[in-house]
């Protein structure tokens, strides 16, 4: 008879690895199914915000972490109609890095799998990509099967596969699509030496168009917000023209331009804003973008899924690891985890109808009250600083998992 995994976790992101570590921790067996050989994917999200800093704070091991190559903002510029503007802060937040640390998602990743592999009950597997789900008789989820052809039961999957998850389409859980207006094209473009990086705003909004700039040591990571679809039209312009625009926007960025040599340098991402209206079915829970996937405004998606995976630790880890059943405490994970989603996604949508659009129709000519307010007065910058730094219904690793690591 086949092995019965405690949990399996399917997806190796923030969400699944963080909740791999922590239940590891609290000496619950986990298996983190993996489908890539290794985390080095370019243009994933390297937003890591002061929240989930500050859960590395608590479990001792956020000087570990920021050894990791990483850069340090905690001020939000924003050059816009030829103007630059200082709109949020995070020097005054009640946390230990009070900064976001623009860290390469990968190093984040093998950070946090070295971590769990200390543990004897931390089982990571790479190359090992989920298909689908199984059932009892009864209905219930009891496992997984792999691509392999293969079958692994569990007393508990964690669907943490991202946006487009395979899990929650197999478990038919009830998906909401609030919209979104725009795609991102990703790129990047070299610092040329001796060039002092803050010469470049992290985002620019200029010619009907915006680009935003992730400072990466010897390179900016880019995004330039197109609006949805509208990739085919920009490539049959040719790269050329692409180039252009991008200076056109963003002017600190022309002398590296010339890296961007084919659309084979550029990168589509199709932004999707949505959230599932039940996460969890008996023998089954989604979190992170499985549950919910985030608009890049922000750059809180990484926060949002880690902030479900320390709600899903601090209610599922006591009992799991005495052998109880999950099912009636996983409605208890959404249940916590959603006025902070839905908060962050109304804003979200704000900013998609309010600032997204107009400005990709070019209709945005004169400088908003709002960011003008935000410039004058620096007390007003800590509101924005603290939406973006903590969120909302930040999590706090609780005991058991709150020791020292060891």
């Amino acid at each position: 008879m086949a092995e019965v995994h405690h949990v399996i976790i399917v997806g190796g992101g923030p969400a699944g690895m963080v909740a791999g570590l922590l239940l590891a921790r609290a000496g619950v067996p986990v298996t983190i199914l993996e489908k890539h050989a290794d985390f080095l994917r370019d243009f994933r999200g390297d937003t890591v915000h002061p929240s989930t800093l500050e859960l590395f704070h608590e479990i001792g091991l956020l000087e570990e972490l920021l050894k990791e190559p990483h850069a340090a903002i905690d001020t939000m510029t924003l050059n816009l109609l030829g103007g630059r503007y200082t709109i949020a802060t995070m020097k005054h937040l009640p946390v230990a890095a009070r900064f976001v640390a623009m860290m390469p998602q990968w190093d984040l990743l093998d950070f946090i799998a070295g971590k769990g592999r200390k543990y004897p009950t931390f089982d990571l597997r790479m190359s090992t990509e989920a298909t689908g789900l199984t059932y009892d008789a009864n209905g219930r989820v009891s496992g997984v099967t792999l691509a392999s052809g293969a079958t692994l039961p569990a007393r508990l999957v964690i669907a943490a596969d991202g946006r487009r998850s395979v899990l929650r389409d197999a478990a038919q859980l009830p998906l909401e699509d609030l919209g979104a207006p725009m795609d991102v094209l990703w790129f990047r473009i070299p610092v040329p030496a001796g060039m002092d990086m803050s010469e470049v705003a992290l985002g620019t909004i200029d010619k009907g168009g915006m680009v935003v700039a992730i400072p990466r040591g010897d390179y900016w990571q880019c995004a330039q917000i197109i609006e949805k679809g509208a990739f085919a039209p920009i490539q049959a312009r040719g790269i050329a023209a692409f180039r252009d625009k991008i200076v056109a926007i963003a002017p600190g960025l022309a002398a590296g331009i010339d890296a961007i040599q084919s659309f084979d340098d550029v990168k589509l991402l199709s932004v999707a804003l949505d959230r599932l209206t039940r996460w969890s079915r008996p023998g089954l829970l989604a979190i992170g973008d499985a549950a919910h996937a985030m608009s890049p405004v922000g750059g809180v998606g990484i926060n949002l899924a880690v902030q479900d995976a320390v709600a899903t630790a601090n209610i599922l880890a006591s009992p799991l690891a005495a052998g109880a059943n999950p099912d009636p405490l996983l409605a208890k994970v959404q249940d916590r985890r959603w006025a902070p989603t839905t908060r962050m996604q109304t804003i979200q949508r704000f900013a998609h109808q309010n600032i997204i659009e107009p400005m990709l129709r070019g209709e945005i000519t004169r400088v908003p009250l709002a960011v003008r307010l935000l410039d004058r007065f620096p007390l007003l910058r800590r509101i924005p600083g603290r939406v973006l730094g903590l969120g909302f219904g930040r999590q706090h690793v609780q005991s058991p998992l709150a020791k020292e690591f060891q």
